[in-house]
């Protein structure tokens, strides 16, 4: 029941970690919006209303179809990104510490984890991400806007390694997801990162046996090819400027967070619904089996 509770509350609060929006001049409870530009007049004024945001009183970036072909093209095929861009999202700034908080409506293949966790990889932290689209999409172009988002609002590149980096291991993670579940892939994912933050890895050697382990731990038996894929990308990571530091401060203000609401009265309250449920569960199969008993 504590392994099940905290893999939900995991999901429900986002669970994930990392990486930087922090804006020019920008405060917390800042927010920036970015719309697919292939939405239609009645869906952007929708989506913008879903967000709770009005169009004057927001920034607003558009992201197109071929932008995200650039930054995805190499790592998924052309169907499942499509032909339009229509995934959007609202970035909200949190305060100092508090980790990524993400949200997500009608996206079908890319998890809240996955989002969070090729986020650090393009540098975003403490913010609340809600991604959605007009109706079910796979999501991967959100990415896309999230980082382009972060670009125009900081007035400064971010290396292109880095976002294909953040890209691919989006795509990883989504078909790792498909084998083996979305939350062992996640968790793989910011495993890696939590133990690239914490132990001496020098050579690619010692990376592969890293994955290798923590693979294992979590009932993962990788394929050959699928853990070259992994020790590729994550070769390609460590050598981006990335403060694995900070890393590690996103995770564990997340696991925190996380901490602190099952110790919370709205926690316990949605702990005491479950062990509720569970309980006039079993009352009803018991009364079941009691007046089939009776009856013979």
């Amino acid at each position: 029941m504590n392994q099940w509770l905290k893999t939900g509350l995991i999901l429900f609060l986002t669970w994930f970690a990392f990486s930087s929006i922090v804006f020019a001049d920008a405060a917390t409870g800042d927010e920036l919006v970015t719309l697919g530009e292939d939405l239609n007049p009645q869906q952007r004024e929708n989506l913008l209303s879903e967000m709770e945001v009005s169009e004057n009183e927001v920034m607003i970036i558009e992201v197109t179809n071929e932008e995200e072909h650039q930054y995805l093209g190499d790592y998924i095929d052309a169907s499942v990104i499509g032909t339009r861009a229509l995934s959007s999202s609202k970035i909200t700034l949190l305060e100092e510490g508090a980790g990524i908080d993400v949200e997500t409506n009608r996206i079908t293949w890319v998890s809240e984890g996955m989002y969070a966790n090729a986020l650090i990889t393009a540098g975003v932290e403490d913010a609340e991400i809600y991604v959605t689209a007009p109706f079910e999409v796979s999501g991967t172009g959100a990415l896309t806007g999230l980082i382009k988002a972060y670009e125009e609002s900081m007035e400064e590149d971010i290396p292109e390694e880095q976002k294909q980096a953040a890209n691919e291991e989006l795509v990883k993670t989504a078909e790792l997801g498909e084998e083996y579940g979305v939350e062992e892939a996640t968790e793989l994912m910011a495993r890696i990162k939590e133990a690239l933050a914490e132990e001496d890895v020098e050579t690619e050697e010692d990376l592969r046996a890293l994955i290798q382990r923590i693979a294992e731990e979590l009932g993962m038996n990788l394929s050959e090819s699928e853990l070259d894929g992994l020790v590729s990308l994550f070769e390609r990571i460590r050598g981006l400027n990335i403060d694995w530091d900070q890393v590690r401060t996103q995770i564990d203000s997340i696991r925190g967070n996380i901490g602190d609401f099952v110790q919370s009265e709205e926690g316990q309250g949605i702990l005491q619904s479950i062990i509720d449920f569970f309980h006039s569960l079993l009352d009803m199969i018991q009364g079941w089996f009691s007046t089939e008993s009776s009856s013979n």
